[in-house]
């Protein structure tokens, strides 16, 4: 187990790494932000086993690799960016390279007034003071030393803000396409999304690496929810099989607003998905879905905090796991009621199906309830092929892989059934069907 100081000298040396070019990048507010964080990773307790967010996710082996900060774009063939366009989707686009903005693989055209979309890079340098606003507003507290080290060396990433009462109807699509061809690189955006009252819109998050590259993708976003905001928003984690991916999602609500969030995660070595909501105001409503695959050296975990602090509050939380091979997934989840937030109505689930003997699952759903006047339930189940299921579809002339196969995707429509967006959903069938496929030669 490595100890607090290692912890500690393996962030401190990342922040001396980029000391110099950070300061390119240094409004005023910006250097306080990242003057206070690196202080905090100084004060941060240990990440291990005692603590109960980690209890059964370690760390040692992702801090066992002496990463490299990201200081330029890589030079990415329009042949790569090109095979991971979705097909014939009209979108509004930021494509990030190593966590750097690429202005021309981009496309922010068209967009309507009251939206500004851009590079946090680029907002930091034309309109810092509105950025100063809206930055680590979500986040009031860094929960770990993650969310610590990406504030004290966020230098791009992206910045969303859409003005009272504008619908976007196009969606905005965010393609992160990672690649370390020497190195092992720390890459870590951050996006800041603003959307004022009555303000609506469509955001699609893709992390993708063209290779098995080893990195780690330290991803954190805020999200702050005007009055009767509402945002739909898709984040397909696909990385390199030898990579390290944490994303970190902070969400505020305020009153009558709507977050729709659905989360697929299918590659990384190493796999990580926070989701923190804090309900600022009464009517408002986050509904999260999920799906996770892990196979043979995989580990993919969830981690939910949803906090209902005010009365009236509506919150769905739906997650599912397909396990093969040797993969193991952790999910923790915590729905917190506090004693002010009567009214609340909260439904927590986990169902996960196991194909291999192998494979391992730890699973732990939470209800904190200091409120009467709720409605709550929380539940989770973990199973195998139902053996006369297989046999009715044998039955009926389906050979073993297809039945299986059907099988499985019936089992994730649930979450699959959430997505809104034809093409996306079809891109997360085809690499189902292709985890599948990897399940098969793996219990070979």
């Amino acid at each position: 187990m490595i100890g607090i100081e290692q912890q500690r000298d393996w962030a401190q040396q990342l922040v001396a790494a980029s000391a110099t070019e950070l300061t390119a990048v240094q409004p005023v507010w910006m250097s306080a932000a990242r003057a206070a964080a690196v202080q905090t990773l100084s004060t941060l307790p240990l990440l291990d086993r005692k603590q109960e967010a980690w209890r059964y996710t370690r760390i040692d082996a992702l801090l066992e690799h002496r990463f490299l900060p990201a200081t330029a774009a890589p030079a990415v063939p329009t042949t790569i960016l090109n095979s991971c366009l979705l097909p014939a989707f009209d979108a509004s686009r930021l494509v990030f390279a190593n966590g750097r903005f690429m202005s021309w693989m981009s496309n922010l055209h068209d967009l309507p007034a009251g939206v500004q979309l851009c590079s946090l890079r680029e907002a930091l340098t034309t309109n810092p003071e509105q950025l100063a606003t809206w930055f680590g507003q979500a986040v009031q507290q860094p929960g770990h030393v993650f969310t610590a080290l990406n504030t004290a060396l966020v230098n791009d990433g992206v910045y969303l803000h859409i003005e009272n009462g504008v619908e976007l109807e196009q969606p905005i699509e965010v393609i992160y396409i990672n690649q370390c061809a020497d190195a092992p690189l720390l890459l870590q955006p951050r996006c800041l999304i603003i959307l004022e009252p009555a303000a609506k819109a469509t955001l699609i998050e893709r992390f993708i690496s063209p290779d098995e590259s080893l990195y780690f993708h330290n991803n954190l976003s805020e999200i702050v929810l005007g009055a009767g905001a509402a945002l739909s928003h898709y984040r397909m984690q696909d990385e390199s099989r030898s990579a390290y991916h944490l994303g970190s999602l902070y969400l505020s609500q305020q009153r009558d607003s709507h977050y729709h969030g659905t989360s697929l995660a299918f590659g990384g070595r190493w796999a990580r998905t926070e989701y923190n909501t804090c309900f600022r105001q009464e009517g408002a409503e986050c509904v999260l879905n999920g799906l996770y695959t892990v196979g043979d050296q995989q580990l993919n975990d969830v981690h939910l905090d949803v906090r209902h602090s005010v009365p009236g509050c509506t919150s769905r939380e739906q997650f599912k796991g397909v396990l093969y091979g040797k993969g193991r997934a952790v999910f923790d989840g915590r729905i917190l009621v506090e004693k002010q937030a009567q009214r609340s109505d909260a439904v927590l689930t986990n169902d996960n199906l196991v194909l291999s003997r192998d494979a391992e699952i730890d699973t732990k759903p939470q209800l904190e309830i200091h409120a009467d006047d709720v409605r709550c339930s929380h539940g989770t189940t973990v199973g195998r092929l139902d053996p006369q299921q297989l046999f009715y579809l044998r039955s009926r002339g389906i050979d073993a892989l297809t039945a299986r196969n059907m099988l499985c995707l019936g089992f994730a429509g649930e979450v699959l059934d959430t997505i809104d967006v034809p093409v996306l959903r079809e891109l997360a069938d085809s690499r189902l069907v292709a985890m599948l496929g990897d399940a098969t030669v793996a219990a070979e």
